[in-house]
Formats: C-alpha cells, structure tokens, sequence
C-alpha cells in the first residue's frame, strides 16, 4: 500500500487514512507525500567557533531542516571544559527557548531529559517513532538537544 506523510507530525500513513495514528489529525488533504529525512544532526561546536557564529549556524540549520521538511533536529553543543555548562550550550538553550516562545520551533528537550520512560519521552516516540532508534535516547547527555520544528 503506498504510503503518505502526515503534514502534522511527520510520520508514515497508508493512503485513505482518515487519521493519523500517531497524532490523531485528520488526514483529509492534510497528507504530503514523502519528501526527505525526518531528522538531522548538527555538529554547532564543529571548529570551536565563537557563540555568535554558533547562534548563526543554529538559525540556519533551523531555516534549512524546515526547508528540507525535517521534523526533529539534534544539536551538538558540546557541555563545556568547566564542567558547568559551556557558553554556546547556555546561549543556544537561551535561543532555543526565546524560538519556542515566538512558535518558530515546537519543542525544546535538553539531552539530559531525553527518555523515553517518562510521559513526555513516551509521547514524543509515540509521535515520532524514528526517534527510538536516536543515539542519545536514555543517555542524559548534557552536549546535546533536540528540538521538534
């Protein structure tokens, strides 16, 4: 059966679907056919840059995964050398949030919190399944992030 991508969440549906079982939308028209990957990893520490060239290239990558039709994004921010948090991971969290807030983005979940035990991590797989399969799951690990466009 062919397959189509729900327009809300990003995931597979057999065409004639009437819902999403994932997200519950309705899938009358609001079906895309599949277009690229559903997630992207960007290195933002690549080249040790400063915070500013890392708040560019987080604009960009942000720009250019909605662009590409990516539903989940994972930063690599690096934790820092002082053990307290780096000062790209705190400017790209503060960014991150301020993105949320505006609605250009829709969720923020800090690698510390990204589980799949809880009740926000049991949702966001249910929503997106291609996200079990993500190297960070279950690891709490402070030098990344994931965001949902």
């Amino acid at each position: 059966m062919e397959q189509m991508i729900c327009a809300v969440c990003g995931n597979e549906v057999e065409s004639g679907r009437l819902q999403c079982p994932y997200c519950q939308a309705e899938c009358n028209g609001n079906v895309l056919p599949p277009t690229g990957a559903f997630h992207r990893l960007v290195n933002l520490k690549r080249g040790m840059p400063l915070v500013q060239l890392a708040l560019d290239r987080l604009d960009g990558e942000i720009n250019l995964s909605k662009g590409l039709g990516c539903k989940a994004l994972t930063l690599i921010h690096g934790y820092g050398s002082s053990g307290a948090g780096g000062a790209i991971k705190t400017a790209v969290l503060r960014q991150l949030h301020f993105l949320h807030h505006q609605g250009r983005i829709q969720d923020v979940i800090p690698g510390e919190e990204f589980e799949g035990r809880s009740g926000r991590g049991r949702q966001l797989l249910r929503r997106f399944p291609f996200l079990a399969e993500h190297r960070d799951l279950n690891r709490a690990n402070p030098g990344v992030t994931l965001i949902i466009l």
